[in-house]
């Protein structure tokens, strides 16, 4: 996904999580992101760890590490975070930069202000949990 020129809004509304979010909720989620960046090598989160937003990846790529394995890279697109953001849970993997690598982050101190104003995000979300949900379920049989 090519995110150059593109504004927040647009780059939320490609990737998966928020492709179902309407605009009122987008502009909202837009103006609580921010543009962060990560060395080659960061570990951007810890498994097991505090959770402490999600990111969307919008240059670099980004390595999936789960109990010291690499499992997948990610992409510009792709993001991490979003379940430990909804429930507050520990980390399910580690996430470190494979590259120079930025991203676009929402904390959970924004997002459940938003979430509380914009409640058909929720709604909106709960197709794209059900099939990461469905997913672990197919992986551990």
């Amino acid at each position: 996904m090519a995110t150059a020129g593109r504004s927040v809004e647009e780059q939320l509304a490609a990737a998966d999580p928020f492709s179902r979010v309407g605009k009122r909720a987008l502009r909202a989620l837009a103006s609580a992101a921010k543009s962060v960046e990560h060395a080659e090598g960061h570990r951007v989160i810890e498994e097991g760890g505090t959770p402490l937003g999600f990111h969307l990846i919008t240059e670099g790529e980004a390595i999936v590490e789960i109990g010291g394995t690499e499992r997948r890279r990610l992409k510009p697109g792709d993001s991490f975070g979003l379940v430990s953001l909804i429930d507050g849970k520990p980390r399910s993997a580690t996430i470190r930069a494979a590259t120079p690598m930025r991203t676009l982050f929402i904390s959970p101190w924004v997002f459940g202000p938003v979430l509380e104003a914009e409640p058909t995000i929720a709604r909106d979300l709960l197709p794209m949990l059900c099939t990461l949900l469905r997913d672990a379920e197919a992986q551990r049989s």
